[in-house]
């Protein structure tokens, strides 16, 4: 069922959520046409450390969208077209990460997608401390393993496992709205009137 959410934007989403769920703004596509959308598989590394990000996706699920924290430093690569190749061999869907990766020409020739803080050509360590498919947080969106990660151009919105079938409700009657709005536009209208704005305001 999570699938339906894909066909929805996620500034939608984000509305249908209540304005929530929505990650820090800096995390975008490495490229502007990637899309996402699948189930959570959470990682938390320890700073400027990447071992956490390579047993990650050999562990995932086919379908799955690998999700970190990197206990917020930022200043490294942490996510190259080696690592991008081997999770896409493997199915996974995507990565998201609250940090910088690098090789983005390459990765996004391949066509996988990757949402990030930006670009850094620093590399990373390799202790491998941290956590794999446990609760994490980033900005102050609490993201459980199975939760459900939906990436556009606008940014990331992760649904919760339980809302999942009320947030495909509510973004299909959102839609349904902003059509209704789009056909009185086109009619001419302004949205001030559409919206009743002039007359609760007086303008």
């Amino acid at each position: 069922m999570y699938k339906e959410l894909s066909k929805f934007s996620t500034a939608t989403i984000c509305e249908a959520l209540g304005n929530k769920g929505y990650l820090p703004s800096a995390i975008k596509p490495i490229a502007k046409n990637m899309k996402v959308c699948g189930p959570a598989y959470t990682i938390q590394t320890m700073p400027r450390d990447n071992v956490l990000l390579h047993r990650a996706y050999a562990y995932a699920q086919a379908g799955d969208v690998l999700i970190a924290n990197c206990s917020g430093f930022y200043e490294a690569g942490y996510w190259g077209d080696l690592m991008s190749l081997g999770a896409q061999t493997k199915g996974i869907n995507g990565l998201v990460i609250d940090a910088c990766v690098r090789d983005a020409d390459d990765i996004e020739a391949m066509g996988f997608s990757v949402f990030s803080r930006g670009l850094c050509v620093r590399g990373t360590s390799n202790h491998g401390d941290g956590t794999l498919n446990e609760p994490i947080v980033i900005g102050e969106v609490l993201i459980h393993p199975g939760d459900i990660v939906v990436g556009d151009r606008d940014g990331v919105v992760v649904v919760p496992q339980n809302k999942i079938e009320e947030s495909i409700e509510k973004a299909m009657a959102r839609e349904a709205k902003e059509e209704r709005t789009r056909s009185e536009l086109r009619k001419g209208k302004v949205s001030i009137d559409i919206y009743g704005w002039r007359e609760k305001y007086g303008w």
